[in-house]
């Protein structure tokens, strides 16, 4: 159990790693209060002994009375999991603002907005936890995921700060960094909003491709990618640690992409980059991504 004895309120339950992880912190006997913005899609959670909320993070009222409801039940939260998110791919050039916006509202925006609203109890009670997932994505930028890396980015930096002004009140801050997460439908997400972004007719549909090869690749290879249950191993392992650590990624593979990022320079980290997206040394597509594919004078192999 918690060493931070209370209910998790967790968001982004109806699938994903919100699923995997009100499931397991159930069986583990934490009492979970599960939310996502249509509670009918939490009944699975609630047969197990959850109880579900609707809760949207970017509407201030459903914020406001999921938090409450909380507090009437048990006083405070007492651990809270900030697992709302979702990526819009696609290159900085051709994203729309709006759709960007939308991104950091839920992404950024909604998570600042739930730990404002359980900071009071937490303070009043002298104890408390915060987790929030993040992604490797947080610490490394990749082409074709600039809004989407931003938004973890900032996540990560709010963490820094919010760590540092909470642990006097005895609330500590943990960020969670996964990579992909396989047997969700995150892939098909990123194909959706790379189609809408970058679609065949774009400058950038050879950098689509490369995205959704490379994308497709680390799909199908266990070591690059994690399951939603590995992650919520790992959140389990946060709320049980009496002193945690500040960041924790979940993969091996995860670990060693930052630690190369924060080897390589720049322009080394570009060069490895252009070999894996199929550019030369000028940056020009010269490989396979920069021929057409069967089905069209200008199809894409996954366009």
């Amino acid at each position: 159990m918690s060493t931070s004895s209370g209910p998790v309120l967790i968001t982004g339950c109806s699938s994903g790693i919100g699923l995997a992880t009100a499931t397991r912190l159930i069986e583990r006997g934490y009492p979970v209060y599960a939310t996502a913005r249509r509670a009918e899609t939490l009944e699975a959670l609630e047969r197990r002994g959850a109880v579900v909320l609707g809760l949207d993070v970017t509407d201030e009222d459903s914020a406001r009375v999921a938090v409450k409801r909380v507090e009437a039940d048990h006083g405070r939260v007492g651990t809270l999991i900030n697992n709302a998110g979702y990526g819009e791919y696609g290159p900085v050039e051709t994203v729309p603002l709006a759709a960007a916006r939308a991104q950091f509202e839920t992404n950024l925006f909604g998570l600042a907005r739930m730990c404002q609203l359980v900071l009071p109890g937490m303070r009043a009670a002298g104890t408390g936890r915060i987790v929030n997932v993040s992604s490797v994505g947080g610490r490394i930028t990749f082409p074709g995921g600039g809004f989407y890396n931003a938004s973890k980015f900032a996540v990560e930096s709010l963490s820094d700060a919010l760590r540092f002004e909470v642990e006097p009140f005895g609330i500590s801050v943990v960020v969670v960094e996964p990579n992909l997460i396989r047997h969700t439908r995150f892939d098909a997400h990123v194909a959706e909003s790379l189609q809408r972004n970058a679609p065949e007719d774009s400058p950038y549909r050879h950098l689509r491709r490369a995205m959704l090869d490379q994308l497709r690749m680390c799909f199908e290879t266990d070591s690059m990618s994690v399951t939603p249950e590995t992650v919520a191993a790992t959140i389990e392992r946060v709320l049980g640690e009496a002193r945690p650590r500040t960041r924790y990624v979940v993969s091996r593979n995860g670990r060693f992409l930052v630690r190369l990022r924060w080897a390589l320079s720049d322009r080394a980290f570009d060069r490895a980059l252009r070999k894996q997206f199929g550019l030369d040394d000028a940056g020009v597509y010269n490989g396979r991504y920069a021929r057409a594919e069967p089905g069209g004078p200008n199809s894409g192999r996954n366009g």
